[in-house]
């Protein structure tokens, strides 16, 4: 069974920088797509980044500029690198992968546990 571990996060003054690392563990033959997604108290789930395999990226306009995704293909890590953090980037922060396993016919999306982001003015 493929798991998504993302220790990191805690508590930034506003202003300040943060980084998320995100590793894939199991029988994976390969990551597709891996990215970020946030889910601030009382709204949806939403897209913060994505990054392909070949290092494509995408980010969302509120974080455009001054968050930045990577990824590390031998380790199947994704990371963002969140600076300018703002109160409302308060959020639970959550990483996926479309993940090809071992035996498996077909890709299928995998998610972390979360981690808890939190910004004070």
């Amino acid at each position: 069974q493929v798991q998504l571990v993302e220790p990191g996060g805690g508590l930034v003054q506003a202003g300040g920088s943060l980084r998320l690392s995100c590793a894939a563990s199991g029988s994976i033959v390969s990551i597709n797509t891996m990215g970020w997604f946030r889910q601030a108290p009382g709204k949806q789930r939403e897209l913060v980044a994505t990054i392909t395999s070949g290092g494509s990226t995408n980010y969302a306009d509120s974080v455009q500029g001054r968050f930045t995704i990577s990824r590390d293909n031998a380790k199947n890590t994704v990371y963002l690198q969140m600076n300018s953090l703002k109160p409302e980037d308060t959020a639970v922060y959550y990483c996926n992968a479309d993940v090809l396993e071992l035996g498996a016919g077909r890709y299928r999306e995998v998610w972390g546990q979360g981690t808890l982001v939190t910004v004070s003015s």
